[in-house]
């Protein structure tokens, strides 16, 4: 026990001696977050508009100012002929146009055949889309206020958006932004702390040493398993004050499924370790071997669903994509450990196998 709590504090200085990995290890997180949450959003604000109001009467402004007023949008101009719409587009001071016939807001017409016309700039078709629906239901709205007179037949539509209502990005990609970091993190440092060894010459000492490989993995994992404790812990701060990310599901239930994710990442960089010779070729196996994956493959930032079938097959080999559904649910979402028990069982599973193969492969003789 003297031996290997030794040789867990040896792991502790060489984390802590090399400032680069801290700054590594701790900035990478607060980076990721204050990007994705900040920076990177799918979320359309301050859309730049440009209104052609032929109509010129009270329903006209008192549509326009609401819409002005949206944080959607921003009123860059209010003209009168339509060739403007063009003039707008061309010089990338409008998004998009929306025009209003003279007859508009005439109490005869319904909302859904109200005469107006709402132009976008497709070249980011999904911007254009978004923009568009924004933009329609507050016309919609508008107009339905307008009218004291309903139509014989009025079919309401109530929509409501579960656990989202807002549609704020950030509860998209926090959970994402969780698994890929702590995902990078663990990997790369795990995956050449066993190659460093090879590369000091100290690997000989471990070799003629009493120690059991299992002792020196599990040496060479505790330390980073404690630093990206910490930084879940750093995640969870920035994104609920900062961002506002609820966590409406059971605290310790998400601490203890990103305990196990870590421990999944921790064995998968101990086995990339143990198969590479060179800390650059780990290095780079672990930055390009994870990082694409979990971006394309985890779900936060492509929909799984939309992949042709032999990809949705490989992203069920991805860690991150599971611990993506787990941290969804549970801080989104509100749910229990019954409504992730599979996503939980995958990952006990594969964190088993990384573990397995890892004392498999960790050589007693060097090359």
């Amino acid at each position: 026990m003297h031996q290997i709590r030794a040789f867990i504090l040896k792991e502790f200085k060489h984390v802590f001696r090399d400032r680069k990995t801290l700054l590594l290890l701790f900035g990478m997180p607060v980076v990721q977050i204050i990007l994705f949450g900040f920076a990177i959003t799918n979320e359309i604000k301050n859309s730049r508009i440009i209104v052609i109001d032929q109509a010129r009467n009270i329903w006209s402004h008192r549509l326009i100012d609401k819409i002005d007023a949206n944080i959607y949008f921003d009123v860059t101009g209010i003209k009168n002929d339509p060739r403007e719409v063009v003039r707008a587009f061309r010089a990338n001071t409008a998004v998009a146009a929306l025009i209003l016939s003279p007859e508009f807001g005439s109490p005869d017409k319904l909302p859904d055949r109200a005469p107006y016309q709402i132009l976008t700039d497709a070249s980011d078709p999904n911007a254009a889309s978004l923009i568009t629906d924004y933009l329609s239901a507050i016309i919609v709205s508008e107009r339905t206020s307008e009218i004291n007179t309903p139509p014989p037949l009025q079919i309401g539509t109530d929509v409501r958006m579960l656990y989202n209502p807002s549609l704020k990005g950030a509860y998209n990609f926090v959970p994402g932004v969780m698994a890929l970091v702590l995902l990078l993190i663990c990997v790369m440092m795990t995956s050449i702390s066993i190659v460093r060894e090879k590369e000091l010459g100290t690997m000989e000492v471990l070799l003629v040493s009493p120690f059991k490989p299992v002792y020196v993995i599990i040496a060479k994992v505790i330390p980073y398993f404690v630093v990206s404790v910490i930084n879940l812990v750093v995640i969870l701060l920035l994104s609920v004050f900062m961002l506002d990310m609820p966590v409406k599901g059971n605290l310790l239930l998400l601490l203890a499924e990103s305990a196990l994710f870590i421990t999944t990442a921790l064995s998968l960089g101990l086995l990339i370790s143990n198969i590479t010779s060179s800390q650059q070729v780990a290095m780079l196996i672990s930055l390009m071997g994870m990082m694409l994956p979990t971006i394309l493959f985890s779900g936060f930032m492509f929909p799984i669903e939309n992949m042709p079938w032999p990809l949705q097959l490989i992203s069920n080999l991805v860690p991150s994509k599971w611990f993506y559904i787990i941290v969804r649910s549970i801080m989104i979402k509100g749910l229990g450990l019954l409504s992730i028990w599979k996503e939980t069982l995958i990952l006990l599973v594969m964190t088993l196998f990384f573990i397995g193969l890892s004392l498999k492969k960790f050589s007693v003789r060097l090359q």
